[in-house]
């Protein structure tokens, strides 16, 4: 996009104020528009008394005439305000409560366009007048500036990761508008330190997906010779065949695409593989709406699929509709049981329309594994396809695969990719291909991890549960050449994990040393050194929280906890499921127990159950990275995973 700037440059000092006039800046020819707006710039804070007392005096002159530029489809207006000055006087540093009281920086974006446009705003570093000043080496630390926007909470500038701050994002459908208000301040208690540091910044909006093709016209221009169009249906457009060129990347998750809506263009995505294994719901209660499924899916805590699902709102239609009619048949089912939701399940039939010809072998949604449909089959069976292909019926308190879908909005874009399994499409706004310097706890569940060393070496990022690290798993159960490394849970029976039950022994001794090939030190060194993890029972039917709260609505802690560095995903948890059915044929253990006397795997089909805790199974190992562990370079792809590096 194209590119305007216009600057607000501010001079702080303890004597004087002066004023600045905006100066236009020249268009500029790059593939992106951006308007570029100096925030706020602090020059030679000056202390006046002893202590914590900073006096403060800024004026900005505004001119007119620079007040509304348009960025694409997109107008950005930063209005006047009604002194026509901005002033900031007071003692710095300073409290929330007095930082919220200054004049706020005001500015709106209109859609001005025909069709829906996505857009991110940033706190930006103002590389230009950094240079000009020739203040490089003098920045004011980041994590002494403070901001709010709007309904947020007050922050400070270091906890938004990269050296381009974003700080909001969303989409806007033709001739709609946002208004955001933001302020900005210095937090106290920062000491004299600030003395003679300068920070330069600038708010900057981009308006994004505005190019490449949208997905439903890319797909619907070819999925290659192992697929076609089928448009029998009104209301959907389905792809078939045994395996078209209809994969897509999104979030660090493998999607194919299954169906295009002609009444907007939206497109329907399934996960290639299962991300997670739950109960569907309590025994004989088989509707999808208020079951444990659709909780999970549509979970905005850190332990659910839509949490962590990237700027879901951009992508995704949040107000999806769920056909999920009672059906014994695999024929179209009746529209009288439509659940709203942002995240579903494929019904049965919608699954039977993948197959080229009429026989689920050739169909490319049969991935080997068994994972549930949104289809109820009676009142106390479920719909679900067994890891042969062919669809059958569950009852919903056993705990089976989670292929979750979602739908595109027709605003997404196709930048990147053939579609094919090894370059699949990549949506825009999503597809940066450096990321060098990004922390690593800013990432997204399911992208890639080179960690380790050997055949163990890749990894997945599971969630920030924590809150500041970033809780990985190995991409496949450990394997010590071609075999599958395994281990009995405990040999005396103890079903509660701990660094000294005998699985536990292993990853936290073993696994750790590096004399036995799976780390080097540099990883180690990577690794929480203590994490809590939770020991929640999960008994038949139950819901996926009791495996780390105390019930299901309060969202209190269980107390059955341990700590380790190296522990064992819960059932339920994200990355849980066999998100990898070829290669990794094995069964392994979770970290839940069933019992007094049973613990959960999860087994080579997608399925999960119970055992006692001295029976073998593969080991697939859980950790937590730190806070401070930054990305060297890849794009978090299976093909091109993250390398990293303590900051």
């Amino acid at each position: 996009m194209n590119k305007f700037s216009k600057r607000r440059k501010i001079k702080i000092t303890d004597e004087k104020k002066e004023s600045y006039n905006f100066k236009e800046a020249a268009l500029t020819k790059m593939a992106k528009r951006q308007l570029l707006v100096t925030l706020l710039s602090i020059l030679g804070v000056t202390v006046i008394s002893l202590g914590s007392a900073y006096a403060v005096f800024t004026s900005i002159s505004k001119s007119a005439d620079y007040n509304v530029i348009k960025v694409g489809t997109l107008n950005i207006d930063f209005g006047e305000d009604s002194s026509n000055t901005i002033n900031l006087s007071d003692k710095y540093p300073m409290s929330d409560e007095e930082g919220l009281k200054l004049t706020p920086y005001v500015f709106s974006i209109k859609n001005t366009g025909s069709l829906a446009a996505d857009y991110e705003v940033y706190i930006q570093d103002d590389t230009d007048m950094i240079s000009q000043d020739n203040c490089s080496n003098n920045q004011l630390n980041k994590d002494y500036i403070r901001y709010k926007l709007d309904t947020g909470s007050p922050t400070n500038l270091s906890s938004v990761a990269g050296s381009n701050y974003k700080i909001a994002s969303g989409s806007l459908e033709a001739g709609q508008s946002v208004t955001y208000t933001l302020y900005v301040w210095i937090r106290e208690g920062v000491g004299n330190d600030v003395l003679g540091k300068h920070y330069h910044g600038k708010i900057v909006v981009n308006g994004v997906n505005t190019q490449g093709e949208p997905v439903a016209d890319t797909l619907l221009a070819g999925v290659g010779e192992n697929g076609a169009i089928n448009t029998t249906d009104p209301d959907q457009t389905f792809i078939t065949g045994t395996d078209p060129n209809n994969y897509i990347w999104y979030s660090g998750k493998l999607w194919r695409a299954v169906s295009i809506d002609p009444s907007d263009n939206s497109v329907k995505l399934v996960t290639q593989w299962n991300i997670s294994v739950i109960p569907y719901n309590a025994n004989d209660n088989t509707a999808f709406a208020g079951s444990y499924m659709e909780e999970w899916l549509n979970d905005t805590s850190v332990d659910g699929f839509l949490s962590n699902l990237r700027e879901p709102e951009k992508f995704i239609k949040m107000d999806s509709v769920w056909n999920a009619t009672l059906t014994t048949s695999t024929s179209k089912p009746a529209e009288t049981t439509m659940v709203t939701a942002a995240v579903g399940l494929l019904n049965i039939y919608e699954y039977t329309k993948s197959y080229r010809g009429t026989t689920y072998s050739n169909g490319y949604l049969n991935n080997g594994l068994s994972w549930w449909s949104i289809t109820p089959y009676s009142s106390s069976n479920v719909r679900y396809v067994y890891r042969s292909g062919s669809a059958d019926n569950y009852s919903p308190s056993n705990a089976v695969g989670v292929r979750p879908s979602i739908n595109l909005k027709s605003s997404v874009r196709i930048v990147d990719g053939d579609g094919s399994a090894d370059n699949p499409y990549r949506l825009n706004g999503d597809n940066e291909k450096d990321l060098s310097g990004t922390m690593l706890n800013t990432r997204y569940s399911g992208e890639y991890i080179r960690f380790g060393i050997g055949e163990n070496n890749l990894y997945r990022i599971v969630s920030h549960e924590n809150g500041t690290g970033t809780k990985i798993t190995s991409a496949e159960p450990l394997k010590s050449g071609e075999t599958f490394v395994e281990s009995t849970f405990d040999s005396n029976r103890n079903v509660n994990y701990s660094s000294s039950n005998t699985i536990g022994t292993f990853l936290n001794n073993d696994y750790l040393n590096t004399e036995n090939g799976y780390m080097t030190d540099e990883d180690i060194a990577m690794i929480e050194d203590a994490t809590t993890w939770y020991l929640g029972t999960m008994g038949s039917g139950a819901s996926y929280k009791l495996a780390k709260y105390t019930n299901t609505t309060d969202n209190i802690l269980t107390s059955s906890t341990t700590t380790a560095k190296v522990g064992l995903l819960r059932l339920g948890e994200l990355m849980a499921g066999q998100f990898d059915r070829y290669g990794n044929n094995t069964y392994y253990w979770t970290i839940t127990p069933y019992s007094v006397s049973r613990v959960w795997y999860v087994n080579n089909g997608g399925y999960a159950n119970v055992n006692g805790p001295s029976i073998a199974y593969g080991v697939w190992p859980s950790l937590n990275l730190k806070s401070n562990v930054q990305i060297v370079n890849g794009d978090g792809t299976k093909e091109q995973p993250f390398t990293l590096a303590l900051e």
